[in-house]
């Protein structure tokens, strides 16, 4: 499948986004994703996946050039929608999902990787969600796993300033589980995964259904409500300035309509 190579050693998959040069989410790339996770899950062979991207990025986030051809919020909102679907399948899945991140998660990077049962990082990697530099905000249910993670206080200052942290700081704010230096990340997330899989999948499968429970409805229904105002700031004068000012490659001139 384009952008994404799949591998495996014994009972572990890894899924390789390789979509130079900032391994972008596009559309087609969460579609391939989901496929690949469809496939992988009849597989019996298979007992946890790894995910990782190729070269100098996990993921720098969501493909903004792919937002231009957009037409209208209600577009918008389906394209959210269809990303959440998509993440919270893998957050549901009933085989450990692990992301080895390296370089950035950024964006609909991150929103990905929190999906994820485990997140590995390297020390240095950056992670953020920074759609606030554009006008937007996350789309993929990010403002409602962030909060999840490390508490509403750490996910407001990091909405809000759209700054990044380290992956060192990612692991003490409780985003991250393990940080390495970036030469050992790989080895040490094969590692794990190879602890996870030799457990019993019919109790892995039990555990990872019972830690959903930990969700309320309150967090289905700001999924719901984040698809919704994704489309509101796409529709504003502010969202388009923003696309148009990271095409651009310049600074956006926000007007508050």
């Amino acid at each position: 499948m384009a952008f994404l190579t799949i591998s495996k050693e014994e009972d572990i998959a890894i899924l390789t986004i390789n979509r130079p040069p900032a391994n972008a989410l596009s559309s087609d790339m969460i579609r391939g994703i989901s496929q690949v996770m469809d496939d992988l899950k009849k597989d019996d062979q298979v007992r946890a996946i790894l995910i990782h991207g190729e070269g100098r990025f996990f993921s720098a986030g969501a493909d903004i050039k792919e937002f231009t051809e957009i037409k209208s919020g209600e577009e918008f909102a389906e394209l959210a929608a269809r990303g959440q679907k998509a993440f919270e399948r893998i957050e549901n899945y009933p085989k450990p999902v692990i992301a080895a991140i390296h370089g950035a998660a950024l964006g609909g990077g991150l929103e990905l990787a929190m999906a994820c049962h485990i997140r590995l990082v390297s020390e240095d990697a950056k992670l953020g969600l920074p759609e606030l530099q554009l006008g937007l905000i996350p789309g993929f249910a990010g403002t409602q796993r962030l909060p999840r993670l490390i508490g509403v206080a750490k996910a407001a200052e990091l909405l809000l300033t759209s700054e990044s942290i380290t992956g060192v700081e990612a692991v003490q704010y409780g985003l991250a589980n393990h940080a390495y230096p970036e030469d050992q990340l790989l080895k040490k997330a094969k590692e794990m995964v190879r602890i996870i899989a030799n457990k019993s999948p019919a109790s892995v499968k039990a555990v990872i259904e019972l830690l959903q429970y930990s969700k309320t409805d309150q967090f289905n229904e700001g999924v719901k409500q984040e698809a919704e105002k994704f489309a509101v700031v796409f529709d504003s004068n502010d969202g388009k300035e923003g696309i148009q000012a990271f095409i651009e490659k310049r600074k956006p001139i926000f007007t508050g309509k």
